[in-house]
């Protein structure tokens, strides 16, 4: 693969079959159509007999109030990058960070496919951190076919938009962190919490740990 790829001219998005479709970067540097990810019913469709599994990366700047630890006044902003499986909702991997550098998320990916068995198709949007040579590098080598999301098509990931909304409501508001320790350790706890214990309704009242690990009794996540 090259050392890096130019995302600024992205194939527009289409109709195939009625439903949209975005470009698709295969391991060996092509372009393919892939479905938009709000039409696919689920993370996992059949593919020559076998279940085909999806990933999908975001990150997100989460601002609290500033709070001093004991070595001084924290940064008010952080980010936080995800990586979940698309079909369970479960987070596979996270990493928090007071830098919006691509190397966190990049580690982010890379402890991903280091706990998990790698996904047939990987979506992000088109940010800088997504789009570099270092985290689509690590795609390619595993042979995992990148999708990405048209430019401000949010309700393309509107279930990691919830993601975001839990861990603010259900975590970050709630907490005075005194350290980046701490609060890597509270966030930890929340999303330990949120794939074991938290109840979705998409899930028919199921957690994303039981999901992923028991796919079958639970129907396609929407």
């Amino acid at each position: 693969m090259p050392q890096s790829q130019n995302f600024s001219n992205l194939p527009h998005r289409r109709s195939l079959g009625g439903h949209q479709t975005f470009p698709c970067l295969t391991a060996k540097g092509g372009w393919s159509a892939i479905r938009s990810p709000s039409s696919r019913a689920s993370g996992r469709s059949q593919q020559g007999g076998r279940l085909r599994s999806e990933w999908v990366a975001d990150f997100r700047r989460i601002r609290w109030p500033d709070c001093v630890g004991i070595s001084g006044r924290l940064p008010s902003e952080y980010a936080l990058a995800v990586v979940l499986d698309w079909f369970s909702r479960r987070v596979l991997s996270w990493r928090v960070s007071i830098t919006m550098e691509a190397a966190f998320c990049v580690e982010t990916l890379e402890d991903a496919l280091a706990r998990h068995s790698k996904p047939d198709i990987f979506n992000t949007d088109q940010g800088s951190q997504f789009t570099g040579a270092a985290f689509t590098g690590v795609l390619a080598s595993h042979g995992i076919a990148i999708s990405m999301d048209g430019r401000g098509a949010w309700r393309d990931n509107v279930f990691v938009e919830r993601l975001w909304r839990s861990v603010k409501y259900e975590e970050v508001y709630l907490r005075a962190y005194d350290t980046v320790s701490d609060a890597r350790a509270s966030i930890g706890r929340y999303l330990d919490f949120y794939n074991g214990r938290r109840p979705h309704s998409r899930l028919d009242g199921g957690t994303p740990d039981q999901a992923y690990f028991n796919p079958l009794p639970f129907r396609a996540a929407a």
